[in-house]
């Protein structure tokens, strides 16, 4: 009854337990709404799912941890994307064409020519590249 007062379900029902004969005694919804009133009958709190843990994720998520490739799960591209795979593939490249520029391996037009075929796409790898101008004979002749 005092479950059915309180608008909460029975196990929410607190009584006090210095208090039991008195709540024993009480039949009638009044005698049961006094009590509630004395405080010898009050509504437990509702427990809930504390969100301390999801807080302290978040703020970690915020300075950019556990975002790394572990998290990932799924395709190639959930792992690395397409533009960082680009960027691994085409810095080392140009890094590369710019070494034998500046050795003079390969000449300035020879340079500005396979620097474009690396921006589309052409190589796959720096050893691709080094094939491709050994197979053309683009090295300068000594």
């Amino acid at each position: 009854m005092a479950a059915e007062i309180l608008k909460v379900g029975e196990s929410r029902v607190w009584i006090d337990p210095d208090r039991n004969e008195d709540v024993e005694i009480a039949i009638t919804r009044d005698e049961i709404r006094r009590l509630i009133h004395e405080g010898a009958i009050q509504r437990r709190p509702k427990k809930g799912v504390s969100r301390a843990r999801a807080r302290t994720l978040h703020e970690k998520r915020k300075k950019g941890l556990r975002r790394g490739p572990g998290r990932k799960s799924g395709s190639a591209r959930a792992k690395i994307s397409k533009k960082e795979a680009w960027m691994k593939k085409i810095r080392p490249l140009r890094k590369k064409l710019r070494e034998l520029k500046t050795s003079h391996t390969i000449t300035e037009s020879v340079y500005r020519h396979l620097y474009n075929m690396a921006g589309s796409g052409e190589f796959e790898s720096i050893a691709d590249l080094e094939r491709y101008i050994k197979t053309r004979g683009l090295g300068r002749k000594r």
